[in-house]
Order: structure tokens, then sequence, then C-alpha cells
């Protein structure tokens, strides 16, 4: 039986009079109810205020009347035997006053008996005064036996009514099985689909197909970015210190680590000097790995609404666990969770509830979610967020040194289909002095821009000519820059090979 069910029924076997599910996934729910009823020997009603109370899905109301939630939750509390309660989208109608008290009065009988309300929607908020009565049930997404089944399931519906060749080995199956990962039951279900109508068959070529539609998904959700671990080609130019680190990390994800009971490695703070290439350290962690990238944007956390930025951090953690092994990297970090050591009067606690969350999640979290922070301010940060033990590691960034330079250069050029022996690089290196990785990629595409207007060949003169005419941040925010290097002196580890501590 699977642990969702298992975990489900024990919270009923435990007498607890309400437990709250927030998912939109009604399949996957009653199917889980239906197994736990089954197996407690109990009936199962369900409740809609399209339909009223029905025994089981049946469709059939037991009472015309049950179509009101007062007169549904009287029948409850009138049946005399102990069943299972589905209550579909029933929480918004406990904000008022009389169905409220009811439905409280509802929750102390069974509170002394095995029957179970089980509330249902998006969101499920209930008055005050029961939420000590109500457990929450967190629905995790689809496991990989679910999506077998659904492929399974999808195959033998579509063959009814078209003809397609399954062509898969046992291998490629796993591989499509892993692209549905993350996905509810429905998108898995209608990706298939998707994918087989298409060009009529299925096979391994499908892949990139779901992984396409496994990125929309995860972007309409508006939470997250998914970058695909086979479309990451993004280069890292330098960051010795970081790379040698990465390589040694990447063992505890192995089965000798296991062995000796070693945890994988949780995650990394970069903090450091704007455009010296954290997010690109972050992209180019995934491709080391060989692992998907998702990418949460601190701003896309917080809602105006209430417990909706809680819901979205839920969301997120969510979705990371389910796409395990991933790397998750939270851009801007400092702006997530820089209120948490504050009153919180701001913003209503949110921030303060977010960073209790993120740490709470952080030390307990089991599925291999490799986290990557990237902030430009840490010291914003609350005090143990920075602790050793809470992350990894914590490295500072600073502009490249002159091979780094030398590297950024190069890697530029040939993204850009130009041949770098064509050009003058020692010259270049030693004019993008105090230059940032971000402003030395501007200035190959300012020259290369300039070719075009004069329609000719990028040069070095010309590379060296936009050089001249920036003004790198180092110049105009020195004293900042100073500043920042001062303060991060001695307590963080620098990502540059032969510079000792920051």
């Amino acid at each position: 039986m699977p642990a969702t069910v298992h975990d489900l029924r024990t919270l009923i076997r435990s007498y607890h009079p309400v437990i709250a599910i927030e998912s939109i996934e009604e399949e996957r729910i009653r199917k889980f109810l239906d197994e736990a009823a089954a197996d407690l020997c109990m009936p199962m009603f369900e409740w809609s205020a399209a339909q009223g109370l029905c025994k089981g899905n049946s469709g059939r109301p037991i009472d015309g009347r049950t179509i009101d939630p007062q007169h549904a939750l009287a029948h409850l509390d009138s049946l005399e035997i102990e069943a299972l309660f589905w209550l579909k989208d029933m929480a918004p109608f406990l904000q008022e006053a009389a169905t409220g008290r009811l439905f409280r009065e509802v929750a102390q009988r069974f509170a002394n008996t095995p029957s179970c309300m089980v509330l249902t929607g998006l969101e499920v908020k209930v008055p005050g005064d029961v939420e000590h009565a109500v457990v929450r049930y967190d629905l995790k997404m689809p496991t990989s036996e679910e999506l077998d089944a659904v492929l399974n399931d999808s195959i033998k519906s579509l063959q009814q009514r078209h003809r397609f060749d399954v062509v898969l080995s046992a291998e490629e199956r796993g591989h499509l099985l892993n692209a549905l990962s993350g996905m509810t039951i429905n998108q898995a279900r209608q990706a298939i689909a998707g994918a087989i109508l298409a060009d009529g068959r299925l096979d391994i070529a499908d892949y990139h197909v779901l992984i396409q539609r496994k990125a929309e998904a995860i972007e309409d959700a508006g939470v997250l970015e998914y970058y695909p671990a086979e479309d990451n080609a993004f280069e890292l130019g330098g960051f010795d210190n970081l790379k040698q680190w990465l390589q040694r990390a990447a063992l505890g994800f192995s089965d000798q680590a296991r062995a000796m009971n070693l945890q994988p490695p949780r995650g990394i703070l970069l903090t450091g000097v704007q455009g010296c290439g954290k997010s690109l350290a972050a992209k180019a962690i995934a491709r080391n790995w060989k692992l998907p990238l998702l990418k949460l944007d601190a701003g896309r956390l917080y809602n105006k609404y209430i417990g909706e930025s809680d819901r979205n951090f839920r969301k997120a953690t969510a979705m990371a666990e389910s796409l395990a092994p991933v790397v998750l990297w939270i851009d801007e970090i400092e702006k997530a969770f820089a209120g948490g050591t504050g009153s919180g009067d701001n913003d209503g606690g949110t921030s303060r509830r977010l960073f209790g969350a993120f740490l709470t999640w952080m030390q307990e979290k089991k599925d291999t979610v490799f986290v990557v922070g990237t902030a430009n301010d840490l010291f914003r940060l609350p005090p143990e967020f920075l602790r050793k033990g809470r992350f990894d590691e914590i490295f500072f960034v600073d502009l490249p040194r002159p091979y780094e330079r030398d590297t950024i250069l190069r890697i530029h050029l040939k993204q850009r289909n130009q041949r770098p022996e064509q050009f003058d690089i020692p010259a270049l290196v030693a004019a993008t002095e105090g230059f940032s990785g971000a402003e030395i990629e501007q200035a190959v595409i300012g020259a290369l821009y300039r070719g075009l207007y004069a329609e000719t060949s990028a040069t070095t003169e010309l590379m060296l000519s936009e050089v001249s005419n920036t003004v790198p941040l180092s110049r105009t925010r020195a004293e900042d820059l100073e500043k920042l290097r001062a303060e991060a002196a001695g307590r963080f580890v620098p990502v540059h090979s032969g510079m000792g501590s920051v």
C-alpha cells in the first residue's frame, strides 16, 4: 500500500476529527480515501455544494436539502454510524457564524469516534476556534509508481481509439517517467496523450516533449522556473575553489557516502560583487552534476493575500522534492528572508514565518534537493541563517582575476561564433582590469554590434574601444566594493584559488 494511503489511514485511526488537504487533485484524493475507507471497513460519503451529501461517489444526494452546508453538517451530526466524510470546498462556508459553529460541534463529537471529516480545496481555511481540531495533511506530488500507472492507463485508453506504436525499452520507459515527475496526474495524462497524438507513436524521442510540458506546467504555477539538465549549456570561467569543492561534495551522493552514514550536501550560499557570476554559478552547478535546475525568485513568493506567501513556499519546496535529485536556486535570497529577525509588523509576520519555515525545511528535508542561495548582501540576513551547519559553505565572489578574464573572454567569443585566436587576448585581459564578468560580456557584445554597423569583422581594436568607453562598477562604486570586501574578510571562502581567505 502506498505510503500516502498508509499515512492517511493512520491519521483517521488516531481519532483526528478533521483532516485538511489543500489540493485540487480530487481524482487522487478520491483514490486514497476509497482505499483508506475500504481498509478501515468504513463507509464514505461525499459532499459538494453542487450535489449535496451522497453515499460514495454515487452522485445521488441522501437528502436534497444537504446542498446547503448547514443542512449537510446537521445531517452528519445526526448520523449514528462511523464513517468518512469528504467535504469538497466546504471551508469558505465555515466563515459564516452559524455554519462554523455547527462544524465545530460536529468536530467535537467526532473527536470521540473514528468518524472523520476530510476538507479539501485549493485553500482550506477554518475558523480559529476550530483550527486546533484540524490536522493538515500534505499531499505530495505523484510518485513514480502512480505515474507509471498513469502511463499504462493512458496507453490503453488511447489504443481503444487510435492506432499508434509504443517503442520503449525498460530503460527508456524510466526516462519518460523521470520526465513526468513533478506533474500532477492530470498534467501527466495530458502530456502523454499530446506526445502520442503528435506523431502517432510513443518512444524515447518524446522525452523532450514531456520535459517541455513539465517546464510549462511548473512555470504556469507562477513560483518556479525550470531548466532541464539537457538544456543547461552554461559555462563558468574561473571559480577554481568552488569547482574543487563541488567535486568533493558530489561524493556525498555516492553509495560509499551512504554506507558511511554521510548525508548528501545541503547547499551553499554565494555572495559578493554584482555581475561576477553568482547566478551563472548556480546554473553551472546543475550542469556539473547533470541535474535539473529550479529557480525560485524571492519576489514570486510574496502575495498580498494572507497565507498565500506561505502556500507559495510550500508549493515550491514540494515541487523541488518531487523532482529530486535537483538543484534549487534561490535568487536574491536576502529579499525573501531579510525580515526573519524583525517584528514582522510591516508584512504581517510573513517574512518571519517564511524564514522559520525555510530553516525547518532545510533541517528536515530528506530528498536530495541541493540549495544554492545567491545574494548581493548576505549581511541583511539573520545571523542564524549564516551559522555553520545551516549551509555546507558560504562563498565570496570577487572581481575576476587575469586568468579568469582570459577564460571569460574566450567563452563569450566562442558563444558568438568568434575565434579567440584572432584577438589579442592578453591585451584585452589587461584592458578589462576591474571589470566584472557581466561587463566583459557586454564589451564583447558591444564590439560585435560595432562591427556589424561598420560592416566589418570584430577586431581587437573594436573590443579595446568598447572597453575604454565602459566605466566598470569597480570604479563608480569603489567605496562600496571595498566595504563589501572588508565585511567579508575572514568570514567567507573565496571562489577564486590562490587568494587565501577573503
